[in-house]
């Protein structure tokens, strides 16, 4: 059976939500909001969470207070999400398969989680994807024109990738079209990403309000 990690990465600011607590550590459900993702892959073979190198001693500290024994590896983030999942990439160990991870998607099912690692293949990058429901133009300077909103969609996360392919792939530089693992994982020229069905529920939290949306889901 082959190995399969997921690297989960919390390391942002939140410089949207507005609150002097990290949005990772927020009080959901009698517990922090990154616990709930860690518990939604705690059946896979290997956990490692990447988190900013001054919010380490918190999380050690929820860790106790709540008891939580999940086991998973901490790793130091970086200046950005590229650089943060590279540092994560390269302590992973003895995996065949990894799925990458937003900290603050704290709902996945572990349907979904199963459908992405069922579909990875050899130089196949698997993401989730939900329709928009939403009129979409393109704006570009001072003009602007509809477009077909079928042809478009939302990307999620958790991103499936054959472990030495995605390691690979990081194993360059930095470039600002890299918006997520997959735009990476597609910069080179063998690798490709096909999508499947994501989930309405599958919130990345970003403002405050989805505190309330994750609540109710929960």
């Amino acid at each position: 059976m082959m190995k399969t990690s997921v690297l989960i990465v919390a390391g942002g600011s939140g410089n949207r939500f507005k609150d002097t607590t990290p949005k990772q550590f927020l009080i959901i459900k009698e517990k922090p909001l990154l616990m709930h993702t860690i518990e939604r892959f705690s059946h896979l073979h290997e956990i490692y969470i990447v988190l900013p190198k001054n919010h380490v001693p918190l999380w050690e500290k929820l860790c106790m207070n709540y008891n939580f024994e999940i086991k998973h590896t901490v790793v130091f983030g970086g200046r950005n999400r590229f650089t943060s999942v590279k540092n994560g990439l390269s302590k992973i160990k003895n995996t065949d398969i990894v799925l990458i991870h937003d900290g603050v998607r704290p709902v996945v099912s572990k349907k979904l989680i199963e459908n992405l690692i069922n579909s990875v293949d050899t130089n196949i990058g698997v993401v989730p994807v939900v329709p928009t429901n939403e009129s979409i133009r393109y704006i570009d300077k001072a003009t602007s024109k509809a477009v077909n909103r079928e042809n478009y969609c939302r990307v999620q996360t958790p991103q499936c990738f054959l472990f030495n392919e995605i390691f690979k792939a990081y194993n360059q530089e930095f470039n600002e079209i890299f918006t997520d693992d997959a735009t990476v994982f597609e910069s080179t020229r063998e690798n490709k990403i096909i999508t499947v069905k994501g989930e309405i529920d599958n919130i990345k939290i970003t403002y405050p309000k989805d505190i309330h949306l994750v609540n109710t889901i929960l």
